[in-house]
């Protein structure tokens, strides 16, 4: 029957939705991306913010996105290229367009398409679709501004707040055409407006109002459905980055013992870990908003010297300031998680886009010979575990520990299983609990860890000198001789390379030789998954060997290099992991694949450059 709606399968789907800064975008894909997870579906986010505050409204510079992915399969990215893109006015359409897929739908809101808007987001036409030559794209004009005024009028809202709940009239369309319930959003806007009840209601009716657009009109031929993922048996939720960090440091604290301290400041976009972190109370967590970075690390390595597991959160910038205070972290050897949540650079850079480029600065940027575990997370989910082994290796080694995250992972999310603690190891600080016979020694080490005591403050017997300058190396006294000071030296390096004997040995994704092994670390991982398991599928020998630990390097990794023709190292950077591992294995050629632009990898452009490098 001519105009007939046809349901259709889909194995994924890709959404873009984006608008000015103001107008919910985030919001709008964290709705459709909560409400995928509750069906069960494969889901990746990559919420895309501007690095202007408050750019001029109506301007590219000022567009915020929120791109989600969901498959009826786990999925590894949130996609190249989206099949639906949500463009709230013509600058949103300007900035977006290229990340569409060939026939992608285009859905905008007609009523923004004026001569005004139009001119002011760059076009030097008034006919978008012709400018950016989109004719053979399925774009949809519904007037959602004035529909959505329609839909809310009797709630009796002024214009300019009725008109802010079109992103939910955006939603309700998204909706429609993806099969998706109400019920999620419906809750979920009427919680976060329970006490402006008026707002909630419109926000429902807008919500409502696009789906039976959808409907009801032939603007899409069909609509889709996409099956829930086969996901091991167990309870999950969906998780952003910064979420996954902040109750990994608290599942540490609790396997430790040790009430967590976090002495922070804010910064784009590490932020949301110590927003996160305040609100635990109930699990004894104390944080401090700081008045700068230094002041932030310098109260946490009070509170670690106190018995807590302190904690500092950063991003690049505020990496560089906290260097000298890290210095003194490492010369007292006390437990403290660095988290640096990596941004563009140099100095203010991108605030809002990912980049990998702050490895050689977690590795070198300190003055004297300072060093201290590195370690970074992959995904948003497992940030969790990598934050706890994180807080394990500072209190068990006594030594601080720099986590590397980005901008990437932190705000992006996807399904977690909710684990027991049962599966996580307990944590042994190596408290001393009074002085040994003979007197305390606070730098005396373990023989296995080569970890010094931790001694509380007010514990009998114990009480002892700590600071930056160079210790004794059993007494801790004030030395200045030349002998110790290069045995410490030796000493907290030693410890630091001991970490290796207590981390997983490095593995491989695929076959354990080959022609081409690609190698990458932290937030690439997901991409540099599916470009190489895409090449598996085609036959081709490539495998993927991703690094989670970074300093020490995991034990193996020399014979894993060994067996494979070539090796190209990807990194959005200018080759900074390359630049570590000539140093570490100069037996071997490392190969280079680095994007610097701000945005992650896309699988199409791993794919072909693996391809080139298999047929040279």
């Amino acid at each position: 029957m001519e105009g007939e709606n046809h349901i259709s399968e889909r194995d994924d789907v890709v959404i873009r939705f984006s608008g000015d800064s103001g107008d919910g975008m985030q919001m709008t894909g964290k709705l459709f991306t909560d409400t995928a997870a509750l069906m069960g579906n494969g889901i990746s986010t990559f919420p895309d913010f501007p690095a202007e505050i408050r750019a001029p409204q109506g301007t590219v510079s000022g567009v915020s996105g929120f791109q989600v992915h969901i498959g009826d399969h786990p999925v590894s990215t949130p996609g190249d290229y989206c099949d639906v893109l949500v463009a709230m006015n013509p600058a949103a359409l300007r900035a977006n367009a290229r990340w569409l897929k060939p026939g992608a739908t285009i859905i905008c809101d007609g009523d923004t398409f004026n001569d005004r808007s139009v001119e002011r987001a760059g076009f030097r036409t008034f006919d978008p679709v012709t400018e950016m030559n989109l004719q053979d794209y399925n774009v949809v004009f519904p007037h959602m501004t004035s529909m959505t005024r329609e839909a809310v009028a009797t709630v009796g809202l002024d214009p300019k707040a009725a008109s802010k709940c079109k992103n939910m009239f955006a939603l309700g369309i998204c909706f429609c055409i993806y099969n998706r319930p109400l019920d999620h959003a419906v809750d979920f806007i009427r919680r976060k407006f329970a006490k402006k009840p008026a707002v909630a209601e419109a926000n429902v009716l807008a919500l409502k109002g696009g789906y039976n657009y959808a409907s009801n009109t032939h603007a899409f031929a069909n609509t889709y459905v996409v099956r829930p993922a086969p996901l091991p048996a167990g309870l999950y939720r969906s998780i952003s980055g910064n979420q996954a960090t902040a109750w990994g440091l608290m599942a540490a604290s609790e396997k430790s013992g040790r009430p967590l301290f976090c002495g922070s400041y804010p910064i784009t976009p590490a932020t949301a870990i110590l927003e996160e972190l305040a609100k635990r109370k109930d699990l004894n967590v104390k944080t401090l908003q700081a008045e700068d970075e230094i002041s932030g690390i310098c109260t946490a390595i009070g509170a670690a010297y106190a018995g807590n597991f302190a904690v500092t959160t950063t991003s690049g910038p505020g990496l560089s300031l906290k260097s000298e205070a890290i210095g003194l972290a490492v010369m007292t050897e006390l437990p403290l998680v660095i988290v640096d949540v990596q941004r563009g650079g140099p100095s203010t850079g991108l605030p809002t886009k990912p980049e990998q480029a702050d490895l050689n600065q977690a590795l070198w940027g300190r003055n004297g010979e300072c060093p201290l575990v590195v370690m970074a997370a992959s995904t948003p989910s497992n940030c969790f575990h990598y934050a706890f082994w994180a807080g394990k290796i500072a209190m068990e080694h006594m030594t601080p520990v720099l986590l590397l995250s980005d901008g990437f992972i932190a705000n992006g999310s996807e399904p977690w299983r909710i684990p027991s603690m049962k599966e996580y190891p307990k944590i042994t600080p190596p408290i001393v609990t009074r002085a040994p016979e003979g007197g305390f020694q606070p730098y005396a080490r373990d023989e296995k860890r080569l970890a010094r005591m931790w001694a509380l403050p007010g514990t009998k017997g114990v009480e002892h000198r700590v600071g930056g300058l160079e210790k004794d190396s059993l007494s801790g006294a004030v030395s200045h001789d030349p002998e110790n000071h290069e045995r410490m030296v030796g000493l907290r390096a030693a410890k630091v390379a001991r970490v290796q004997d207590f981390i997983p040995k490095q593995e491989v994704v695929g076959g354990r030789r080959g022609e081409l092994l690609v190698v990458g670390w932290g937030g690439t991982y997901g991409h540099l998954l599916t470009a190489v398991r895409e090449l598996q599928r085609r036959g081709e020998q490539v495998s993927l060997c991703h690094f989670n630990f970074i300093h020490p390097l995991p034990r193996g990794v020399r014979e894993i290099f060994s067996r494979f023709r070539r090796i190209v190292v990807c990194e959005l950077n200018s080759g900074q992991f390359a630049g570590y591992l000539r140093q570490q294995f100069q037996e071997f050629e490392f190969l280079q694949y680095n994007k610097i632009q701000g945005l992650p990898f896309t699988v199409t452009e791993l794919g072909d450059e693996f391809a080139r490098l298999l047929k040279s």
